[in-house]
């Protein structure tokens, strides 16, 4: 990821901050003049987006940092160090919302509702929509994990708001306010699914699981004649850097100026017909006329 981008990064994180700290403020408020919890409740949820928009800044800051003799390939993962530290805030609030809900279910509260919090909420929707495809364009535009991630985060509370909203409106309509603390419960789930998937998406990189299935560069692989045998292939990486090694079985006679050419060949090919933003190493072995090859897989 170029270094410009990181500042684009940054430039989007600054404007998602204003306005989930703006939309959490006013669901907050909200939930505490209707005694709703699951406002409330969500209201929290959008802050905890203000917060971790906060820890993007913080992890995009370590992560623009130049390759070094300590870290020759960079300090890229620390945007996943991001995505974990937020999955675990999520995961404080969600077991805070259950408790709030399960207290409120034991000791009810009437809940005070006007159309002006309705209107309030609608326009909380609003903005949660807006941020979330924002977020989203912007982070698949400059392929950035804590951009698309978060993003997939602030789309979970436009559902849970929506939730909250279609729960306000039934109360308006007569039905008993226990129906508030059933909609929190609902909220946690949510949130703890947020938690979940952010999770698992940080962890997969930060363990160096595949990124790119071998079928597919392998079939690219052997389109080259020249190819007796490819395996061993492993990737690992982001999607705006992935690194892939394979071994590559050549004849025992080519040259290594000739090696070197066909490699070149290869990469450019691959980064062509797979992803543009691989990095490639090549370990190359001999092949002998009297091995089986692998032009049974070779595609012409």
């Amino acid at each position: 990821m170029i270094k410009n981008n990181f500042a684009k990064i940054k430039k989007v994180l600054w404007v998602i901050l204003f306005a989930n700290i703006f939309v959490a403020i006013l669901k907050i408020i909200i939930g505490s003049l209707i005694n709703s919890t699951s406002m409330s409740a969500d209201g929290f949820h959008s802050l905890t987006d203000g917060s971790s928009n906060i820890v993007g800044l913080i992890g995009i800051s370590l992560a623009s940092k130049p390759e070094d003799a300590e870290h020759p390939y960079g300090h890229k993962k620390f945007e996943m160090l991001s995505g974990l530290f937020i999955a675990g805030m999520l995961l404080v609030i969600g077991v805070k919302v259950i408790i709030s809900a399960i207290d409120r279910f034991i000791n009810p509260v009437p809940l005070k509702i006007t159309s002006d919090s309705i209107i309030a909420l609608i326009l909380t929707i609003i903005v949660n929509i807006f941020v979330c495809k924002f977020e989203f364009n912007q982070g698949k535009k400059l392929n950035s994990y804590i951009l698309t991630s978060d993003s997939l985060h602030t789309r979970s509370d436009v559902f849970v708001s929506i939730g909250v909203l279609v729960t306000l409106i039934c109360v308006k309509l007569g039905l008993p306010p226990v129906i508030d603390s059933i909609a929190s419960f609902i909220v946690s789930i949510f949130i703890l699914q947020s938690s979940y998937e952010i999770f698992k998406s940080a962890s997969g990189i930060l363990v160096d699981k595949a990124i790119i299935q071998s079928e597919r560069v392998e079939g690219v692989i052997l389109s080259f004649k020249e190819v007796k045998d490819v395996h061993k292939i492993r990737s690992r990486g982001i999607n705006s850097e992935i690194y892939l090694d394979m071994h590559i079985k050549l004849e025992a006679n080519m040259s290594v100026a000739q090696c070197h050419s066909l490699v070149r060949q290869i990469e450019e090919k691959v980064r062509k017909e797979v992803d543009s933003n691989i990095q490639m190493i090549v370990h190359i072995e001999p092949f002998y006329n009297n091995e089986p090859s692998a032009f049974r897989n070779e595609i012409v």
